[in-house]
Formats: structure tokens, C-alpha cells, sequence
């Protein structure tokens, strides 16, 4: 057995670089697509469990188990046969663009997500910019999708979200300009292995106002409850993607689900460790412990802390939803502006001081 996963291993490090970037690619897109599907179960299940309910629970079971396993396989194929109805006097190269540009941005971001110490599919210098320039192309789709649908509900939802994931987008770059000044790079891996040294030494024991903030603003910048406005039923219908059907629409929530997924991450990555062990400087390198077979894999570093971390944070986006009432859009707007906007800017001068003054994890800094 060892000796073919040793001819295995030597095979893919034989491959050309481009392969086995192309390879790594591909099992990502379809992990997160997989990960998309089954975040709709976890939803129903979850607000179902929290509301006194079963959620889905009749199509298909693994031997008795799990019932309603195949829910989102199902509503992938319903999807997947409805016609998609473009209306007649829209701008229907647009129509058909919109969906494309929201989701795209949402999948090429996880070319720079370190997944553990050793895997990420660009190592790039500039990793914290390119995630902060696709984010923001984003809202291009939304407003792209309410313009040509030539609908005034679909409109009215457009800049609804334009405005409120502009104004949070402001929120999360201060945000992130205070781990900037922590980690001192842009590089992804870099601000993950600058966290090293246990829970106490993550970025959120420092930065905690700016953690607090970043998260709030990804869960504004997504349109998740509460502040899902561009989607107020009984307002506006549906929002921006009104007049879309089938795959067109199941786009719009596909782009949704996987960019409460990448804030997931991208939280956990920028204050919480990444893939960092919270056992780190707690229990030392060579403690007998480490040396048993899984409770040494379980106490190190690698991707199961950065699934673990990202997954409670997705938790979060589902427990939202089951507990707050939507926001009025005028206290979503002050929310951004006038609170997560100032409370940035008055951190990042705190941080600014005790960087000046070398207090806290910058006493050590050379």
C-alpha cells in the first residue's frame, strides 16, 4: 500500500506545474459547488431544528440515515428543466451576463485561500488585494441584472444592494487595513503564519472591534438576513433577480451560498488563525501526545482547524437568519456609515499607537 501512494506521490510531483495547478482548480471549483449544495440542507435543517421543525426529510436517506440527503440534487434538476424566460424588452445580452459576472468573482477569489501550510493554488504576493478587487466586482452582476431586466422592482432592488454593499465594502477595507498593519503583508499565508503562538496570539484578541466589523459587513455584503433589503418580499417581490428562472436564477443563489462560504473563510484566515491549531504554544512540539496517531494529527496545524473555524462561522449566517427581523433600509445604511465606518477608523488609530509604542504583540516586533 505504501509503496503505491509512493508511486502515486512521485507520479504528481513528475506533472508540469500548469497540470497540477489545473487539477488542484478543479477539485476546488467542484468542493465548493458540492459545499454550495449542501449549505442549502444545512440551512433548512438547521432553522428547522431551531424553529421545532424536520426540515427536508423525504428525498432519499443513506441507509435509514441523514433523511433528505438529496434535497439540493433535487432542486438542482427542477432548476435545471425550467425554461428560462428573458423578457421581451430587455437588454438581453446583459440579462444573460449578470448571473455570470456575480458568481464568477465569488470562485476565482479561493486561487489565493491558503488552504493549509503547504496547499494554495497562487501564492501570490499581493493576495489580500486581489480578494479585495473581486469582491468588489461583484456588485457590477446586481446591478447589471436589475438594469437590464428593464423592471422597475428589479431596478429599485439593484441599488438597494449596490448602495448597501458600497457602503459595508468601506467598513471591511478599514478592516482589513488593521491586519495589514498586524501582519505586515499582503500575502495570505503570511497574515495566517503571522498569528502563530496559540488562540491568545490570532488576531482577533488585538484587533477584536475590526473582527466584530469585518463579519457584520460580510454578512451585509452577501444580502443575508438581516439585512437582506435588496430581497424584501413585501416590498419589492423579489429584488434584483425578479425576472429570472431556472439556471439563471439558481446562478444568483449558487454566487449567495458560496460567498457566505468565502466570508467564512476569509474571517477565519484574517483573525482566527486560518489553519493555525489553537494548541500552538500551549503544548509543546515534542510532547509525547503529538506522537499518537490521531490526537497528534488533531492537535497540529493543517485544513480540518481551517473547516472547523469556517464552519462555525457559517453557522452564524444560518442562526442569523432563524433569529433577526429584517432591517429597515435606513438603519442598515446607518449601521455602515455612521457606527462600523467610525468604529474602524478610531481602532485602526488605537493600533496605530501601539505600534508606535511597541505595546502587545508588537513589543517583540524587531
Amino acid at each position: 500500500m505504501s509503496g503505491a501512494l509512493e508511486t502515486a506521490l512521485n507520479f504528481w510531483q513528475s506533472l508540469p506545474d500548469y497540470v497540477r495547478s489545473t487539477a488542484w482548480i478543479l477539485g476546488v471549483t467542484v468542493a465548493l459547488i458540492l459545499s454550495v449544495a449542501f449549505t442549502t440542507l444545512l440551512e433548512r435543517k438547521v432553522i428547522g431544528w431551531m424553529q421545532l421543525r424536520r426540515g427536508p426529510n423525504r428525498v432519499g436517506s443513506i441507509f435509514g440515515l441523514l433523511p433528505g440527503i438529496f434535497q439540493p440534487f433535487a432542486d438542482v434538476i427542477k432548476l435545471l428543466v425550467k425554461e428560462v424566460v428573458i423578457p421581451a424588452k430587455s437588454n438581453k445580452i446583459l440579462f444573460r451576463l449578470a448571473p455570470i459576472i456575480t458568481l464568477v468573482p465569488a470562485f476565482a477569489i479561493w486561487a489565493v485561500i491558503p488552504l493549509d501550510p503547504n496547499l494554495v493554488i497562487a501564492d501570490v504576493n499581493a493576495g489580500l488585494l486581489y480578494v479585495l478587487a473581486l469582491t468588489s466586482v461583484g456588485v457590477y452582476g446586481v446591478i447589471m441584472a436589475g438594469w437590464a431586466s428593464n423592471s422597475k422592482y428589479a431596478f429599485l432592488g439593484a441599488m438597494r444592494s449596490a448602495a448597501q454593499i458600497v457602503a459595508y465594502e468601506i467598513a471591511m477595507g478599514f478592516a482589513l487595513v488593521g491586519v495589514i498593519m498586524a501582519a505586515g503583508s499582503l500575502n495570505l499565508g503570511d497574515i495566517v503564519r503571522h498569528q502563530q503562538g496559540g488562540f491568545l496570539a490570532w488576531n482577533w484578541s488585538w484587533l477584536f472591534p475590526l473582527f466584530v466589523v469585518y463579519f457584520i459587513s460580510g454578512v451585509a455584503e452577501t444580502n443575508r438576513a438581516p439585512f437582506d433589503v435588496a430581497e424584501g418580499e413585501s416590498e419589492i417581490v423579489a429584488g434584483f433577480h425578479v425576472e429570472y428562472s431556472g439556471i439563471a436564477f439558481a446562478l444568483f443563489f449558487l454566487a449567495e451560498y458560496a460567498n457566505m462560504i468565502l466570508i467564512s473563510a476569509l474571517t477565519a484566515i484574517f483573525f482566527v488563525g486560518g489553519w493555525l491549531s489553537p494548541f500552538d504554544g500551549y503544548i509543546p512540539a515534542d510532547a509525547a501526545i503529538r506522537g499518537w496517531p490521531v490526537v497528534g494529527w488533531f492537535l497540529s496545524d493543517g485544513f480540518h482547524w481551517l473547516f472547523f473555524k469556517l464552519f462555525c462561522f457559517l453557522f452564524l449566517f444560518l442562526w442569523f437568519r432563524a433569529t433577526f427581523p429584517r432591517y429597515r433600509y435606513d438603519q442598515i445604511m446607518r449601521l455602515g456609515w455612521k457606527i462600523l465606518i467610525p468604529v474602524t477608523i478610531v481602532w485602526i488609530a488605537v493600533e496605530g499607537v501601539m505600534v508606535y509604542f511597541k505595546v502587545g504583540p508588537w513589543s517583540v516586533a524587531s
